[in-house]
């Protein structure tokens, strides 16, 4: 979450510390995850960044480019967040990947859990928006890379099938979060983990 995010909603005087550009994609990202896309018009994001509609089109060309824009600023910076969280826990490989429903838990009680913005925004828009389920297929991409990263540096053999299964757990455990904001879904996901990894086939055996 940028500085601009965290301190949304902002008075006068906070947004000046801000580009127009700045404020209108943060906006855009607040309200597109909280409220959802189709929910949230034009009109609206420019009043709470306190632009102007030909700023808005000058800077990103239409509604459509600025979802785009939003994503992939969602995306990078979940990866970011979400792999510096495994990377400081514990000082082994197998600690990184232990730590994955701690850190969707920080996340879940941080006060800005909307749930999957890639997730959420291909359920939007089913099948008329073809590049919003080629935005989420390279999202998940990029977390499988990683994922397979650490699993080979844990020591195990088939890396990117225990990618695909703490994949599936992540996605898992983010839709039941935001479905039924009940936190014991994290002790049965922390579970779930435990039980991939021990049954998960070691290069060394």
């Amino acid at each position: 979450m940028s500085e601009l995010e965290s301190a949304l909603p902002l008075n006068p005087q906070e947004a000046e510390q801000f580009s127009p550009q700045e404020r209108i994609l943060s906006v855009a990202r607040e309200l597109f995850c909280r409220d959802g896309i189709r929910a949230t018009g034009i009109d609206r994001i420019l009043a709470e960044a306190g632009v102007s509609k030909m700023t808005l089109y000058n800077r990103f060309g239409s509604k459509t480019a600025l979802l785009r824009a939003v994503l992939l600023e969602e995306g990078e910076d979940w990866r970011t967040r979400f792999f510096g969280q495994l990377q400081a826990e514990g000082t082994t490989p197998v600690a990184h990947l232990r730590a994955i429903v701690p850190a969707l838990g920080r996340w879940f009680t941080g006060g800005k859990f909307y749930g999957c913005a890639f997730m959420k925004a291909v359920a939007e828009h089913q099948n008329d928006e073809p590049w919003l389920r080629d935005l989420a297929a390279a999202h998940h991409k990029e977390i499988l890379n990683k994922l397979s990263e650490l699993a080979a540096q844990a020591g195990y053999a088939k890396t990117r099938l225990l990618a695909r299964q703490l994949l599936l757990l992540i996605d898992g455990t983010i839709t039941a979060l935001m479905v039924s904001g009940d936190p014991t879904v994290l002790d049965i996901s922390a579970q779930n983990l435990e039980a991939i990894l021990a049954t998960a086939e070691r290069s060394d055996s």
